[in-house]
């Protein structure tokens, strides 16, 4: 159900990118500054929208979940910041549908940072990485005993 409004969002904006480039232009020029991404406004709309497709697929899918949510997060923010500036607008129902549209993506991002941290069930690579340090330590000591070291 997460998936769905960046699949549906993002098929849209690569069909259709002309609306949200102007939006995206200031964002977008900084971003691209600070990583190795294409300096084009547009271009970086609809990769961001390719990314969302793609991510929310994988993440509908159930496959790679936790980098597919990853991904999808680490897209919403600059859509976020891009699409809904709120703090811009003068006009009170503007601004109020904007700051609706920008918690709802807060909102989304508590979801997709949930599902990144979601391991089903399993224990974390930290729980298993300290176990595992448990037991060498543990086979370590057996070892210094039955050959009478330290």
């Amino acid at each position: 159900m997460l998936a769905a409004v960046f699949i549906s969002s993002g098929i849209d904006v690569v069909r259709r990118p002309g609306p949200r480039v102007e939006l995206a232009a200031s964002v977008a020029t900084k971003v691209a500054e600070r990583l190795p991404l294409p300096s084009d406004p547009e271009q970086l709309v609809k990769m961001n929208a390719a990314v969302q497709v793609v991510a929310g697929l994988l993440l509908a899918l159930n496959l790679l979940p936790r980098l597919a949510a990853t991904a999808l997060a680490a897209s919403l923010v600059p859509t976020t910041l891009a699409g809904h500036r709120f703090w811009d607008y003068d006009d009170p129902a503007q601004r109020s549908q904007q700051q609706i549209h920008f918690l709802k993506n807060v909102g989304l991002l508590g979801g997709l940072t949930l599902a990144m941290l979601d391991t089903e069930g399993a224990p974390s690579l930290g729980w298993r990485g300290r176990q595992a340090a448990r037991r060498a330590r543990r086979k370590v000591s057996e070892a210094s005993e039955v050959l009478g070291i330290g």
